[in-house]
């Protein structure tokens, strides 16, 4: 089993409601939520934490856990993924060797942006979450 975590950065957005961050990687041409594997011996919190600042340039804060998915990855390999509520505490994004571009999305629109649907089964844990 891989193991692996990350998490749904969110924000209140000034015309009202709650925005989600989806990354872009385009080495797979998909829009995800931001995760990645655990270094060895690592808490999936801290790997959570880790990921996201890694792939979005952003340091967040760790809010409630979200759902967790399970799925075969490409190499058809068990996969686990740990997710995090977060809000942004510092940081900017910059392009980098996984991702090059963000975008903030309307929570109530993020089904029609992502590429997976187990990733819209965890914005949806952030929606009951946030109720």
């Amino acid at each position: 089993m891989i193991e692996a975590a990350g998490g749904v950065v969110w924000r209140h957005c000034p015309s009202g409601g709650v925005e989600v961050l989806l990354v872009h990687r385009p080495h797979r041409a998909d829009w995800s939520l931001p995760k990645g594997k655990l270094l060895p011996r690592e808490s999936h919190a801290d790997g959570a934490l880790r990921e996201v600042e890694e792939e979005t340039g952003l340091r967040c804060e760790l809010g409630r856990e979200l759902p967790e998915t399970r799925y075969r990855d490409r190499k058809r390999r068990n996969k686990r993924v740990r997710y995090w509520a977060m809000t942004q505490v510092s940081g900017s994004f910059a392009p980098n060797a996984e991702v090059d571009q963000v975008m903030w999305v309307k929570l109530e629109h993020v089904h029609t942006v992502l590429t997976y649907d187990h990733d819209i089964r965890v914005v949806d844990g952030l929606s009951l979450a946030l109720a």
